[in-house]
């Protein structure tokens, strides 16, 4: 489908800017305005699919412009967002036609999750043709042996209807694997539909996944599809599938095994032809032994099993994503130009990124934003990493620094530690040890080397 169309509408650029940033690295036509009036001129000027308004504004505040939205262009969703929220403002907000209540501080997957579900009432985007797709490897990008591994294996599953599972720590960029996959996929056409398991309690991820009947529940005025519903013929991403309840693991083996599900308050089975593509950070073999994840649902899930590396093992990969994030930031920040120096690369590569891609790229965000000339510098990135550093240090309360042996004779026991148990786990299959703590073969005998594991 051709990109959504979303206007951010907030009076506080930098909160208008960094929502419109946020959207357009989802995927989505983002645009900024700071005023109700010039929302009103946005819409009159292009088709817009979603509105996200700040309530409180001078001049046209967002429940008059959510007034105006829903005259003019009934079918143009409205989320309302607010750093003053209360009960009677969303119940106001509800009756008056917005399509969903946030509030500030916004969630990055929160937002994510509600726009696509707004998306989802539109029935002009459902009918948009769609683009032509992306196939190439620029969405996954890398060329470590580790993430030439992990590419490999997309490329072998991409063409086929097996189940695929992302494993990885959190921040390695399993949704853009995902998207990959579905790109490179004789689905590419067909819907992505991506479900954050982990954002939602048990109640509302069944209604989510599954849809509901009209009386299901009290406040179900309506039948609604759910997003497997919604992905009949693409793709269905289950992201953080191992932070799902007994009760939904249940029902999501009936779905993967029979491809069929049932709404709530349904009485009838529907079919559903969808590719399942699942992902998580979480160790599901131990969950499976102490028994809060079914066998038979890892079993399931785990068909084509892909491991995502972490930054910290890929270190010649962070100037290549480094170099990216900055110029298409830059871009969308009204940088453009804006560039990484030699020793601000150097400096990056330095770091041991506990966060991974996404930690890599909200850092090369910040700099952008406070970048003075054309270049970001080695001292930007100490700087910005040594204040987040100072920053953990006074939360933790810890009463003085450490000593660096110290700590590096800590990390050296805990990484033998970490492997022991790995293959011990494994029976000695280093091919397994080398999955379970999340890295390649090839650093594992490394380490093994290093330490002298041998």
């Amino acid at each position: 489908m051709s990109k959504a169309r979303v206007l951010v509408v907030d009076d506080d650029r930098a909160v208008g800017m960094v929502l419109a940033s946020l959207l357009k690295q989802a995927g989505y036509e983002s645009h900024h305005v700071p005023s109700g009036e010039e929302a009103l001129a946005a819409l009159a000027s292009r088709a817009i699919d979603v509105v996200i308004s700040d309530v409180r504004m001078p001049g046209m505040d967002g429940m008059e412009l959510l007034g105006e939205v829903k005259q003019r262009t009934p079918d143009v969703p409205v989320l309302l967002l607010t750093a003053h929220g209360s009960v009677p403002l969303a119940v106001e907000a509800m009756k008056a036609g917005a399509a969903e209540f946030l509030l500030k501080p916004f969630d990055r997957d929160e937002v994510l999750f509600t726009v696509e579900k707004a998306l989802a009432t539109n029935a002009r985007v459902a009918a948009r043709p769609p683009d032509a797709p992306v196939r190439g490897e620029g969405m996954v990008l890398g060329d470590s042996d580790a993430m030439r591994e992990c590419v490999a294996r997309l490329k072998k599953a991409a063409p086929t209807v097996a189940t695929v599972l992302l494993r990885g720590e959190s921040g390695t960029g399993k949704e853009v694997a995902a998207r990959t996959l579905h790109g490179w996929s004789p689905r590419h056409a067909g819907p992505f539909v991506a479900v954050h398991c982990a954002a939602l309690p048990d109640n509302l991820l069944e209604s989510e996944l599954f849809g509901y009947e009209k009386g299901a529940f009290t406040g179900a005025t309506q039948r609604k599809p759910g997003r497997v519903e919604l992905a009949q013929g693409g793709t269905l991403f289950l992201d953080e599938i191992g932070d799902i309840s007994p009760a939904v693991q249940v029902k999501l083996l009936r779905l993967l095994q029979e491809k069929e599900f049932q709404r709530l308050g349904g009485t009838s089975a529907e079919k559903v032809d969808v590719r399942f593509v699942a992902a998580t950070h979480r160790d599901l073999e131990a969950m499976v032994e102490d028994g809060t994840f079914r066998e038979d649902l890892f079993y399931r899930l785990n068909v084509v099993p892909v491991w995502m590396p972490p930054l910290r093992e890929r270190d010649d990969d962070v100037a290549l994503l480094a170099s990216r994030f900055c110029a298409e930031l830059a871009e969308q920040n009204g940088r453009s130009g804006l560039r990484l120096a030699p020793d601000a690369i150097a400096a990056l590569r330095a770091h041991d990124w506990p966060g991974n891609v996404r930690e890599l790229q909200n850092l090369i965000e910040r700099l952008v934003v406070f970048a003075e000339g054309d270049a970001i510098r080695g001292s930007d990135v100490e700087r910005e990493l040594g204040a987040r550093s100072a920053r953990g240090s006074r939360t933790s309360g810890s009463p003085a620094p450490v000593d660096a042996g110290t700590l590096d004779a800590h990390r050296v026991e805990a990484e033998k530690g970490a492997i022991r148990d790995a293959l011990t786990r494994a029976q000695g299959n280093r091919t397994q040890a080398a999955r379970l703590l999340g890295i390649s073969r090839r650093t594992l005998y490394n380490k093994l080397a290093e330490l002298g594991l041998e």
